[in-house]
């Protein structure tokens, strides 16, 4: 893998691939991999002088230059080379990209002056990551897929210690997530430890039942003993969960710190995403197969040592093995596109080289600068116009904070959820937040850092909601003042750890796909892997419906390949 100079581009050899991608986020590096194991010439490219895109882990100067830089308004991609709507032969047309960020509302604060020092020296010992918080669950698509493409043997994994729920009375409980973690509960009442031991029951029956049915063909009913029905599973998780009599501080764990969903399910007003209950099942029963599966691993949550941008530097590493060609620091600064149909046909580079492919992926932070005459004179320009029209989904507010100390004694790496209307009555939607600690090498020794996100409509909704949260476990010193934080403060008998540095901003969910050219999808506001996985899997069917994804085959060179997880104890 190569890295172009800033200064002086060397020609990349050869100029016709079957598939070009920019940029090399998780989505994008997947891809190259996978196009690489069946044969495909890549070239992967990305104007950035590091791997990973929006997925990337940076120290905390780096992370403070690319949420800055990424804030701005859309600017053209720096290039050598001036373009505008001109005929690069008689065949071709040059269409001129450039980048629109993802990112809006940045905020970065030194929190706490006196340690400024501190963080400024011990820089390079973060890896902050910018597409915040995210882990493996121990069962979930993204560990089969590392192990079935090979990327595995590139990264280590340490389990998460534990995981909470955020109580409006301010208290952390933590998450039962099995048999022996019901009864150990202190926070449970025995009523409450009894119905949840039913509703794991009845969950596991249901499940038991779905798979001897689907492992059966001659089955044609249902296995005795599970009683969920087909109305059930086609209704409300909610309303089932009430149906089985569950107390509202089970429904809330149960709702939204196992099965993970984003919007207040018992208001109707305001969900966006009512989960049904054969999915609220399915993300149980992904929870519940995750817990034990992995040994040094009790819970049911993974996170990649040195951070999140080790998973796809692991994709990376895995498609040069098959032949990828990478380069760095390469802008790509306009399309070719087909003077007579309108279609793309390849990429012009900032050196000026022209290169080639049968199809295009670029990063979601790509669009086309709009070219388009009044009235249109070329059917090319007039096609290509499309490809400024995005869909801005959603958004997510994500915060990052550094403390130093955790927010709960002799826990280092823990996962918190807050349910909607734990904060205060008009929160509709959760906050997730993870804490991680230097024994996963993301931080100096003695300093923990805190990520968190919220799906959110605005920028002003999504401020709020961070903001409450962060309140609601840390010590922050008033706008403007970083020394406000005083000694009775740090003090008191419920300690809270002190912000030392902080950060904020909003990211939009973008989709977009037109004629040979596709976009990455976005970082989503989702805990694992698993939507942008299955977007990735579509996004690669639909450029080589007649390929298998990942092929399980072997080389010989490759045989020594681990074929686990590995784990750090």
């Amino acid at each position: 893998m190569s890295e172009a100079e800033p200064s002086s581009y060397h020609p990349i050899e050869p100029v016709n691939f079957d598939l070009i991608i920019v940029g090399t986020g998780l989505s994008e590096s997947v891809i190259a991999a996978a196009a690489a194991a069946v044969g495909k010439t890549v070239l992967h490219l990305d104007p950035n002088s590091f791997y990973g895109s929006y997925s990337a882990s940076l120290s905390l100067d780096d992370f403070t230059s690319f949420l800055n830089s990424h804030s701005a308004s859309p600017s053209t991609t720096t290039a050598a080379t001036t373009l505008g709507n001109q005929r690069d032969d008689s065949n071709h047309v040059v269409i001129e990209l450039i980048q629109q960020s993802l990112y809006s509302d940045v905020e970065v604060v030194l929190c706490a002056s006196e340690k400024e020092n501190l963080l400024r020296e011990n820089s390079r010992k973060f890896n902050l990551d910018l597409g915040g918080p995210r882990t493996l669950f121990c069962a979930d698509k993204s560990v089969d897929i590392l192990l079935k493409s090979g990327a595995s043997q590139y990264i280590e994994f340490k389990g998460i210690d534990a995981s909470f729920v955020y109580e409006a009375n301010g208290k952390l409980v933590n998450v039962p997530d099995s048999r022996a973690a019901i009864f150990n509960n202190k926070s449970l009442t025995l009523i409450e430890k009894r119905r949840l031991m039913e509703f794991f029951k009845l969950i596991q029956q249901h499940l038991a039942a779905s798979t001897d049915n689907y492992n059966n063909s001659d089955a044609d009913e249902r296995v005795d003993g599970c009683n969920i029905s087909e109305e059930d599973l086609e209704g409300r998780f909610v309303c089932f969960m009430e149906k089985m009599r569950l107390p509202p501080k089970i429904k809330s764990i149960l709702m939204y710190a196992i099965a993970m969903a984003d919007y207040d399910q018992e208001n109707n007003d305001f969900c966006e995403d009512l989960l049904k209950t054969k999915d609220g099942i399915e993300r149980f029963a992904l929870y519940s197969s995750s817990v034990n599966r992995i040994p040094n691993a009790p819970g049911a949550l993974l996170y990649p040592i040195y951070g999140e941008g080790e998973l796809p530097q692991a994709f990376c590493r895995r498609a040069a093995v098959k032949g990828c060609i990478y380069v760095l620091r390469m802008p790509v600064i306009a399309l070719l596109v087909d003077k007579v149909t309108g279609h793309y046909k390849g990429i012009k580079v900032a050196s000026g080289q022209d290169l080639y492919s049968d199809q295009l992926i670029l990063d979601p932070s790509f669009t086309v600068r709009s070219l388009l005459p009044s009235p249109p004179t070329d059917y090319s320009i007039e096609r290509i116009h499309i490809l400024c029209q995005k869909e801005v989904k959603r958004m997510v507010a994500r915060g990052i904070c550094v403390t130093g100390s955790s927010i709960k004694k002799d826990v280092r790496n823990c996962l918190v959820v807050y349910p909607p209307r734990s904060l205060y009555p008009e929160q509709h939607t959760s906050v997730r937040a993870l804490q991680i600690g230097s024994n996963l090498a993301v931080c100096p020794p003695g300093i923990f850092v805190l990520y968190f996100c919220a799906v959110c409509k605005d920028s002003d909704e999504g401020k709020k909601l961070l903001q409450a949260a962060m309140n609601a476990l840390l010590v922050l010193p008033e706008a403007g003042n970083p020394d406000s934080i005083s000694s009775d403060q740090s003090d008191s008998a419920e300690i809270k750890p002190i912000v030392l540095w902080s950060a904020f901003y909003m990211q939009k969910i973008t989709a977009c796909k037109f004629d040979r050219i596709s976009f990455a999808p976005a970082p989503d506001g989702n805990l694992n892997y698993n939507d942008l996985l299955d977007a990735t899997e579509k996004l690669f069917h639909q450029l080589y419906p007649h390929e298998e994804y990942f092929p399980e085959t072997r080389s010989p060179e490759e045989s020594m390949d681990d074929n686990g997880i590995t784990l750090e104890s």
